[in-house]
């Protein structure tokens, strides 16, 4: 039984992941500031930002997941976000090349592609991991920080490095929501009207842990579909007019591409709000 560590396992995210790596037979140790609502497996106290706490729980580990950080722009300062998610993901990296781990996966983030299209528009859509990267808050700029620093840790280790691009990651019961969205099609355009199952989002972890990986690379992990009941399409002609639309698009098809998680993870997402 592979003994994997996941670090944020409290969280939204968290949580589900665990389910998922305990339902595919995996031993997981949760490390998080806070308690879980719900006790799924051993859980620890741990600060990130301490290298020596982290060297501790992630010894004896087969891989990380990489879950802990503070999870968005705005809520708390820039400097402190940047600070915190930056070193802690320094950190985890650097304790599981020293260790010999044989995988980390870890969150990267939408938020690396130009979000929330302000200053930036899309260059194109659907957008793909060859999008430019447009940082616009010192959350996505830490972001990309890691990036870069997974593609040096997989230099010096070898050790393969799995960094997902999340999309706003929903529950269930998020889903009641949905319908009023396509009221206005400028209300969730900061992400292209992008959304993923906390579900799916533990489906592309357990895949980053097992998929045939030699480097380090990044993936956008989103839903098949959008937010919307109108075409996608349609959106990204009135929303953004001039930006090229590349290839064939369905209907509701997400604008965020999933291609490639598709064809080197095996990633199929299971969930859309229209059959919840």
């Amino acid at each position: 039984m592979k003994k994997i560590v996941v670090t944020g396992g409290s969280g939204k995210a968290g949580r589900a992941v665990i389910k998922d790596l305990l339902e595919h037979d995996y031993e997981v140790l949760n490390v998080d500031l806070l308690p879980p609502a719900e006790q799924l497996c051993p859980y620890l106290k741990v600060e990130l930002t301490d290298l020596g706490q982290v060297f501790e729980v992630l010894a004896g580990a087969y891989g990380v997941v990489h879950l802990g950080a503070i999870p968005a722009p705005g809520i708390r300062t820039e400097e402190v976000t940047f600070s915190n998610n930056t070193l802690s993901t320094y950190n985890i990296f650097s304790a599981a090349m020293a260790l010999g781990l044989k995988r980390v996966v870890w969150a990267s983030s939408e938020t690396t592609l130009g979000l929330p299209f302000e200053r930036e528009k899309p260059v194109y859509a659907p957008i793909d991991e060859e999008h430019p990267l447009y940082p616009e808050s010192s959350y996505a700029l830490s972001k990309v920080i890691s990036e870069e620093m997974a593609r040096q840790f997989n230099r010096w280790s070898g050790i393969p490095f799995v960094g997902l691009r999340f999309s706003n990651i929903m529950e269930p019961q998020d889903y009641q929501r949905f319908p009023a969205f396509s009221d206005d099609a400028t209300l969730r355009k900061w992400n292209l009207w992008g959304y993923v199952d906390a579900r799916d989002v533990a489906q592309s972890c357990r895949l980053g842990l097992e998929a045939d990986i030699k480097g380090a690379e990044a993936f956008i992990i989103a839903a098949a579909d959008t937010v919307m009941k109108r075409p996608s399409r349609e959106l990204l002609a009135e929303v953004f007019p001039g930006v090229p639309l590349h290839g064939e698009v369905e209907e509701f098809e997400t604008l965020l591409s999933i291609k490639k998680a598709r064809a080197l993870l095996g990633y199929q997402p299971q969930y859309s709000w229209r059959n919840a």
